[in-house]
């Protein structure tokens, strides 16, 4: 693996393969567009370690056939060893914003015609358009051909495309896929700068281990000695409820918790969904507590008015009904915001996952909470999968309490020479709204049934 602090130390064969001294000043736009990262499927989390036994190494000189001809393997992430907070992506994103210089000096990009959806197998005068803009980018090689089909290579490199940009792979060129194509360069080149500015301010020792969690890719990753530990699929805040921008650290960990609805939940959501349905509390195992402790039963509330918001209402444990699932990690931090398991599994599926109210849901969280207990000789993870299994209320800490970084990162570069983008789901980039989020909000691009 690549030394995750050095831009120049891609490995000699890299740089014997495109011989430059430095990736970025020596390799020409589309090389950097092109990259070396692999991308892998869509299981949240990935151990790096374990990617150097298989055929899209990092680091690797990619070949055109075995990159973009591969066929209908469905993915999600771009490879890359490198946490998001380092020098390398710094480094990497400089680079980034000198392609976009160029591409905007150029002229930018035209729109790409949206009038008729594009997948595998058509033949429409669309697809031309569509291969010089993949050309351009760097996800299509100019030697593969031209025309009217949209055969395997454009799907493939539809797919690296989508990957870049947060999108599930499908190789559908839809509502959401068309609005990242059809935003302009000079957005773009606007993300990429103020992107620049914010992960300069994270340019420090973060420690040796540490997690960050990236807003708007929703996604969160582990770190130690400098690489990329494990990397899981988030669901983080609504555009109303959103999740903050905080440097915080994990405490402890709660097996099998108990959850106290905020009071923000209680009036918003609780209230109107009693008034819809007056079994609801019920079904959903949260019992009423007043203030001297005692429980009340639902029928003692007018849920016509706001009397709900003077007591405390708190649902029992258990993984497959508990808003937290079968675990909440604990971070020290004034929003009142957590990381927690969710019993809804499904929104790990989404392109859309703005869906908490602040707090982050971890996918694959037993491996999350083995890599936060590891070196804490108590919690090995047969004692993990032992306090999960109990049912029971049972707290552990990390040997040492672990920070974490929310941030917020639209667009950066990779040290593989990868550009990748996300939309601006919270508008904090300055570049008007989101048109992919818009898109995402009325469809997606997934095959039809």
């Amino acid at each position: 693996m690549n030394d995750a602090g050095s831009w120049n130390g891609m490995g000699q064969k890299m740089q014997r393969d495109t011989q430059v001294k430095g990736l970025v000043s020596g390799l020409d736009r589309r090389r950097f567009l092109l990259g070396t990262a692999g991308v892998i499927g869509g299981a949240s989390l990935t151990t790096f370690p374990a990617l150097a036994q298989q055929g899209n190494l990092v680091g690797g000189q990619a070949e055109w056939a075995q990159t973009y001809d591969a066929g209908g393997q469905k993915t999600r992430n771009i490879v890359t060893p490198h946490p998001i907070l380092s020098q390398a992506t710094i480094q990497a994103t400089e680079g980034a914003i000198r392609v976009y210089q160029d591409i905007v000096a150029k002229g930018g990009h035209q729109p790409l015609p949206t009038s008729q959806r594009l997948k595998l197998g058509m033949r429409h005068q669309n697809v031309q358009p569509l291969r010089d803009r993949l050309i351009e980018l760097g996800d299509l090689s100019p030697n593969v051909g031209s025309g009217q089909v949209f055969d395997s290579y454009v799907d493939a490199a539809v797919k690296r495309y989508q990957a870049r940009h947060g999108l599930t792979p499908t190789g559908v060129v839809g509502a959401q896929t068309f609005a990242a194509f059809n935003t302009s360069a000079q957005v773009r080149l606007k993300q990429l700068e103020v992107n620049l500015v914010r992960l300069r301010t994270y340019n420090g020792n973060l420690g040796t281990r540490y997690v960050t969690t990236n807003i708007p890719a929703a996604y969160v990753e582990t770190v130690e000695n400098g690489q990329v530990a494990t990397r899981h699929v988030a669901g983080v805040g609504k555009i109303d409820r959103q999740s903050p921008i905080m440097t915080a650290k994990i405490l402890d960990v709660n097996f099998n918790p108990t959850w106290t609805v905020p009071a923000s939940i209680i009036k918003k959501d609780l209230i109107p969904l009693m008034r819809k349905n007056p079994n609801y509390l019920a079904e959903q195992k949260i019992r009423i507590i007043n203030k001297q402790g005692q429980e009340i039963q639902p029928s003692a509330v007018n849920w016509n008015s706001d009397e709900a918001t003077n007591y405390m209402f708190r649902q029992d444990p258990g993984g497959e009904f508990n808003s937290l699932g079968f675990v909440r990690i604990n971070i020290a931090n004034p929003h009142g915001v957590y990381m927690h398991d969710t019993p809804a599994k499904g929104i790990f599926g989404d392109d859309y996952r703005f869906v908490s109210s602040g707090c982050v849901r971890v996918q694959n969280v037993r491996d999350y909470i083995y890599w936060i207990l590891r070196e804490n000789p108590q919690w090995t993870h047969e004692a993990i999968d032992a306090a999960l299994r109990s049912g029971q209320r049972i707290d552990a800490r990390p040997r040492e309490p672990i920070p974490v970084y929310w941030v917020y990162i639209t667009a950066w570069g990779t040290p593989e020479g990868v550009i990748q983008f996300r939309d601006d789901i919270y508008g904090r980039d300055g570049v008007g709204p989101g048109a992919v989020t818009e898109a995402l909000r009325e469809g997606d691009d997934r095959p039809a049934e």
